[in-house]
């Protein structure tokens, strides 16, 4: 807060920019060269890095391609042939065997927020 000619209080209000075309793109180039940071390009042109990510939209920057697409595995389902008698509170298990040989057991109780979080922490080792 500032304080006017008269000793009055007053809110200062930020001005805001306008960018032409010409400095978006500038900019966005910018953005693109190899090696470049998003937040160091930004922080150069006092901007916030969400606004740049939407000037490269904008633009029609495209998105890169994810680099380890999950494959669609088949799934097979067999009867419990373990002999052991099952916990007559239980309502079932789903077992899943990873890719490296790695398995996650999860009974019918287990929450959906919670396995989701492990699969996609998973998903992007």
């Amino acid at each position: 807060m500032s304080v006017g000619k008269d000793d009055d209080l007053s809110l200062v209000r930020r001005k805001r920019r306008s960018w032409t075309r010409d400095e978006k793109r500038r900019i966005v180039d910018e953005s693109l060269e190899e090696a470049a940071s998003i937040a160091e390009v930004a922080r150069r042109h006092d901007i916030n890095a969400n606004q740049l990510f939407t000037w490269r939209r904008q633009f029609g920057v495209e998105r890169a391609e994810p680099k380890d697409i999950a494959q669609i595995l088949p799934v097979t389902i067999a009867a419990d042939t373990s002999g052991e008698e099952s916990d007559p509170g239980s309502s079932g298990q789903m077992e899943i065997l990873l890719a490296e040989g790695d398995r996650i057991i999860v009974w019918a109780d287990v929450e959906t927020a919670a396995l989701t979080r492990v699969l996609k922490a998973l998903s992007r080792r």
